[in-house]
């Protein structure tokens, strides 16, 4: 039996206390952008000639889906979360009414954006933004598309007899000093919610929020799938904790959760082929099926979920090509960079997730340094062409390819009216975007309301195989600025920001009709506690009437009053 391809072959073509009394909300404050808990890594190494022999690839194994974890489901790829290290974009929240993360977030945003003049080289551009689309969005209201593509799947969140909901639990971090750290991940299944936590995850029940299991790590999370296979999720933590002499361990291990039982199936380090015995850094983790995939500055890695077994390993080519990211979910799909700094090439595959091997090749246009993969399955690249995108969503232009690599539909999203958000430094992290019935999905930017103090949006979308706008279009009401979080069979689940003067909604939007039905309705008095949760840097989980709000990050809070919330959480019904 042949060897099959190596993936480094180069590219063929109520929580505290009571909030203050509401007043008037003042314009719209950006939100933290995040800060990194990991110094950024070295460039990788420098290309070596190809290897002459491949370790052999694991044998396929069919993907398996497993029970679905509804906040990231594992066949409806497009969305993720901010993780160390992502300078994410200013986000279009409601000002939060005295929320106990909000000046800590706001005195962020000078550090993050310090260090992301840092981390970010500008560089030329020579290809300029597609006008596919368009510059405003449906005006028609609460209108749908006659005939959404696919099957017609019910989705399996159904409004409560009662949605009013009442807060469930929350949990602080004790965080010493000045540090920022990561506490990335969360995920929300039929009868668990686990969320990481400093040097540990823990799992909670679904009736009180009390504490099911706790799986201590010895070091800190940096990074974490947003998916879910047979009840297990991966994570990335670091080499150990942080000392005086070592105060930026690297984030060298990876492993896997079960998430039923909090036990650590395994974990595992990677080598390059050029890097002697020291294990190589990753920066982003996921997986599709049995694989589990990691990449970064330094090559990607992979290992099957079941055992841990190396599938393959960092390599860089002779013509400097490596793995820089992968996504996951439906199909695995990976981002490689070729050449220096000069000639910097990205390509998007698709692979095989058994053995790595690439089934084809898209290169993208010259001048792009970075992109991001909001679906795997098809393959839609978000990327910031000509850096011409607005509002700092790093967002211009999304490129749908065809199963056999070919260039399907280029959306243009350069002219300001809508509001998608995607990291500068990560693949898979990018936020307010949903992929289904054909589409995809993303919320508008916030404007005016009809009153002098409201801001509101709406969300739409756009054909995939047109790359057309459609005419959906769901407004999120007045004072209610919405986001899709992700899909439910045909229909999408949103999120409502809340006002000034009442809590935030839970929604699900019919695929054909875009009417809304409310799945949740927050209360008033937790307002303040709730609005230190952005869509666009927290992490969201909703499912059967529990709503899981978390950072992905902890800090000291800036005055003893103050609370620095791991997570906070509301049940309906």
């Amino acid at each position: 039996m042949s060897t099959p391809p190596p993936p480094s072959q180069p590219p063929s073509g109520g929580f505290g206390g009571p909030p203050p009394p509401p007043g008037p909300p003042p314009g719209q404050p950006p939100a933290a952008p995040q800060a990194p808990g990991t110094p950024p890594q070295q460039p990788p190494q420098p290309a070596q000639p190809p290897q002459s022999a491949t370790q052999p690839a694991q044998p396929a194994m069919p993907p398996t889906a497993g029970q679905p974890g509804y906040g990231y489901p594992q066949q409806q790829p497009g969305y993720g979360y901010p993780q160390p290290g992502t300078l994410q974009a200013p986000a279009p929240a409601q000002p939060a009414a005295g929320g106990s993360n909000d000046l800590r977030n706001q005195l962020l945003i000078v550090g993050a954006a310090v260090l992301a003049m840092a981390l970010i080289i500008g560089g030329g551009f020579w290809y300029t933004s597609g006008d596919a689309g368009g510059d405003k969005p449906p005006a028609a209201s609460a209108s749908g598309s006659p005939d959404p593509k696919g099957p017609a799947l019910a989705g399996s969140e159904k409004a409560p007899a009662n949605p009013k909901s009442k807060p469930l639990a929350s949990a602080t971090t004790q965080v010493s000093g000045d540090s920022v750290i990561g506490v990335d991940g969360s995920w929300l299944t039929d009868t668990t919610y686990v969320k990481s936590d400093l040097g540990k995850v823990v799992g909670y029940n679904l009736v009180d929020g009390g504490k099911k299991w706790e799986l201590p790590l010895g070091a800190n999370v940096c990074g974490a799938t947003k998916h879910i296979s047979d009840n297990k999720t991966a994570i990335l933590f670091e080499e150990g904790p942080a000392t005086a002499d070592k105060k930026y361990p690297q984030c060298t291990q990876a492993g896997v959760v079960d998430l039923n039982t909090g036990k650590l199936v395994w974990s595992a380090t990677a080598k390059s082929a050029t890097g002697g015995d020291k294990p190589v850094a990753f920066s982003e983790i996921t997986i599709s099926g049995q694989t589990v995939a990691a990449g970064g500055l330094y090559g990607g890695a992979a290992w099957n979920l079941a055992d841990g077994k190396p599938l393959w390993t960092p390599k860089t080519d002779a013509q400097g090509c490596y793995d820089l990211g992968y996504a996951g979910g439906e199909a695995l799909a990976v981002l490689r960079k070729c050449g220096g700094n000069s000639d910097e090439t990205l390509f998007a595959q698709a692979l095989d997730p058994a053995t790595g091997a690439p089934k084809y090749s898209y290169k993208l246009s010259a001048g792009i340094e970075w992109a991001g993969i909001i679906s795997t399955k098809p393959l839609v690249i978000a990327a910031n062409v000509g850096n011409t995108a607005k509002n700092a969503t790093n967002v211009s232009d999304l490129f749908v390819l065809d199963d056999a690599g070919q260039l399907k539909a280029r959306i243009g999203l350069s002219s300001g009216s809508y509001a998608p958000r995607c990291p500068a430094t990560e693949v898979e992290q990018c936020t307010n975007m949903v992929v289904g019935n054909g589409k995809v999905y993303l919320p508008t930017y916030e404007h005016q309301g009809s009153s002098p103090t409201g801001r509101t949006n709406e969300i739409v979308s756009f054909d995939l195989d047109t790359g057309k706008a459609t005419s959906d279009r769901a407004d999120a009401g007045e004072k209610y600025v919405m986001y899709p979080l992700r899909m439910d069979g045909s229909n999408i689940i949103a999120y409502k920001v809340p006002p000034y003067d009442n809590g935030g909604q839970v929604v699900s939007l019919d695929g054909k009709t875009m009417k809304e039905t409310v799945l949740m309705q927050n209360p008033a008095a937790s307002r303040s506690q709730e609005a230190g949760f952005s869509p666009d840097r927290s992490e969201l989980r909703y499912h059967n009437g529990r709503l899981f709000m978390s950072e992905s990050l902890a800090s000291k809070p800036y005055s003893d009053k103050e609370k620095d919330y791991l997570f906070i959480s509301f049940a309906a019904n």
